[in-house]
């Protein structure tokens, strides 16, 4: 779908990186269709060598104005200067992408232009390992081509769903931060792990794996996360125990607080 396209990924940090590998090694696009930006040549030389063919500059006006896709991988509160850089040089049939956790549509479209096709997404870290989480949503000038287009690229790294824009501050607060929250989940089973005589490779690896597997169990099987809780805990059981242990101690509240604060916290980036 991308064989005509050429993609400038601006900013090229973990997810641009991994933008780039999905897309390359899926054969959705030829490597030297593609084209990289990060402010360090000695990142950007270890990308080419990783992806041989790739083509990359520090330069993000050359790279834009070369693209038919341009996907912006930048921190938000770089945004206003990338996006002042660049607009100029964006012709307006072309297609921005948008992965600045909190920045809406109607925002990207008022800093390249009314009329330009934007979509905004919400990935997480583990499409690194090709396991990611992504939500899109289309800006008022994007087409159902454009949101294909989007699909193909971030399924190539993970999973994709597409939801109104209103839900996409609450998507970034749930799978966008929500790595965070399960590596504090696998660090602290550690801990408990190590508490209790095991060695600390020997409890990181069996927490690892018991969140890993659990989710694709959940995953694989469709069942509810509540069904499948029941099935480990038998009565009188260890799992039981813990269990009322874990809701007595607000496990559930803390969570969903957490995701919550995250939430309001990319209201609050829009504005910035």
């Amino acid at each position: 779908m991308l064989s005509d396209e050429t993609v400038a990924v601006i900013g090229a940090g973990n997810i641009g990186h991994a933008l780039i590998g999905g897309m390359i090694e899926s054969n959705l696009i030829a490597a030297d269709h593609v084209i990289a930006t990060r402010r360090t040549e000695s990142a950007l030389d270890e990308m080419a060598e990783e992806f041989p063919g790739l083509r990359t500059t520090t330069d993000n006006v050359a790279a834009v104005k070369e693209a038919t896709v341009v996907i912006l991988t930048i921190k938000p509160q770089s945004r206003a200067e990338v996006v002042t850089n660049i607009r100029e040089h964006i012709e307006r049939d072309v297609l921005v992408m948008s992965v600045l956790a909190g920045i809406t549509t109607e925002r990207l479209q008022l800093g390249f232009g009314q009329d330009q096709p934007v979509i905004r997404a919400m990935p997480n870290t583990p499409a690194l390992v090709d396991a990611g989480a992504t939500a899109i949503t289309p800006g008022t000038y994007a087409t159902d081509e454009h949101v294909r287009m989007a699909r193909e690229i971030f399924e190539a790294v993970g999973e994709v769903v597409e939801v109104p824009e209103e839900h996409m501050d609450a998507v970034t607060g749930l799978s966008g931060s929500g790595p965070a929250y399960v590596y504090m989940f696998i660090e602290a089973l550690t801990d408990a792990g190590v508490k209790q005589g095991l060695s600390r490779q020997e409890a990181a690896k069996l927490s690892a794996q018991t969140v890993y597997g659990a989710a694709k169990l959940a995953l694989d099987t469709g069942k509810h996360p509540a069904i499948l809780r029941d099935e480990v805990t038998t009565p009188g059981g260890t799992a039981i125990a813990a269990v009322s242990s874990l809701e007595e101690h607000g496990l559930r509240t803390m969570l969903i607080n957490a995701v919550g604060t995250a939430t309001q916290r990319s209201k609050e980036l829009n504005d910035e």
